[in-house]
């Protein structure tokens, strides 16, 4: 199996795995945090990766989202657990890689954002987050992903471009790949009418590109992306056409500072959430519905491709189709090597 860095060098894109969160909600499991399912649902969670595998994910990704200790003792629980949930987290996805005899599946080591404003962005810690406590929790969950054997770093959802860059510090010090993805909003220019891609505080994809580079972090980068994706009222920027237009705000920051070594990632909810008939939440994409922007995502300039929450394995499938078929059709055969 090639090393993750040098899968990147390849021109075929890489599928990533959908929601999680929901998919433990599908099976019934709703906890006060995510991450005690590593503990108390082992089967569940191992079923989860295996399922995005048999997809079609060539990567997946560890249920680490929230298992910081900042967002255990927001949960009420012990903030010590966190260490152990975290190896508990990589170890139920490297059985299920063996579960399905998958050689060519790589694990992503998941970290999200803290539970909410951080020092850094408010200015104080009346209302934010101690910098020096989200240095502290940050490096406890990376470096534990990074000794459990993951293959890269994946920072997800942040909505800081500050925090992501102290999780990129903190990253590096692992020697991985890492990848960074903020989750953003639409926002408009008053003056020109331009609609700009922000984050909640703020952010647009040049900010962060500008905060890495002023840390000098920026070459510690492997890819750059977006996910999530949060609008609850325009359906023209949720979901893959988010995605579609993200990564095209993206790229044009990149060119822009001449940066031309980052791949990109986007891996967007499956639209908006909304409430059916039994006050369950469901999302407005179908599978097939999604999948058909996937060619039209490749050709902006995604290379690494999934899905966030709302995305299931039946959404996976489906994009496993469009890059299969894309590549065949670009290869004239119907072989795939991925």
């Amino acid at each position: 199996m090639k090393t993750f860095r040098e899968r990147l060098t390849s021109d075929e894109p890489i599928l990533y795995d959908g929601g999680f969160g929901t998919q433990l909600f599908a099976r019934g499991i709703e906890l006060a945090n995510s991450a005690l399912a590593n503990e108390l649902h082992p089967t569940a969670i191992a079923d989860i990766h295996a399922t995005y595998i048999r997809a079609g994910a060539e990567v997946i990704g560890t249920n680490t989202f929230v298992v910081s200790p900042l967002h255990l003792q927001m949960a009420g629980q012990d903030k010590s657990d966190a260490r152990r949930l975290t190896r508990l987290a990589v170890q139920h996805a490297k059985n299920a890689v063996e579960q399905t005899e998958s050689d060519q599946v790589y694990i992503a080591g998941s970290v999200g954002p803290s539970p909410g404003a951080i020092e850094a962005d408010s200015g104080d810690t009346t209302f934010g987050i101690a910098n020096a406590e989200v240095w502290e929790a940050h490096r406890l969950v990376i470096h534990t992903l990074a000794e459990e054997g993951v293959h890269f770093l994946c920072l997800e959802t942040m909505f800081s471009a500050k925090e992501a860059a102290i999780a990129v510090n903190i990253a590096s010090e692992t020697g991985l790949p890492i990848a960074v993805n903020l989750t953003y909003k639409w926002t408009k220019n008053r003056r020109t009418g331009e609609v700009i891609y922000r984050t909640d505080w703020g952010h647009s994809p040049k900010d962060l590109l500008h905060i890495l580079g002023d840390d000098s972090l920026l070459d510690a980068v492997d890819i750059i992306g977006i996910n999530c994706g949060a609008e609850t009222r325009r359906a023209e920027h949720t979901g893959m056409p988010y995605a579609i237009t993200g990564t095209q705000q993206l790229l044009a920051a990149l060119n822009e500072m001449h940066i031309r070594d980052k791949r990109v990632m986007a891996y967007p909810n499956a639209g908006m959430p909304q409430l059916d008939e039994n006050m369950n939440t469901v999302y407005a994409q179908t599978p097939d519905e999604m999948a058909g922007y996937i060619p039209t995502l490749i050709e902006t300039g995604a290379y690494l491709i999934g899905g966030c929450c709302g995305t299931t394995p039946a959404h996976l499938k489906a994009f496993r189709e469009r890059i299969d078929n894309r590549h065949k059709a670009k290869n004239g055969n119907g072989n795939t090597h991925l």
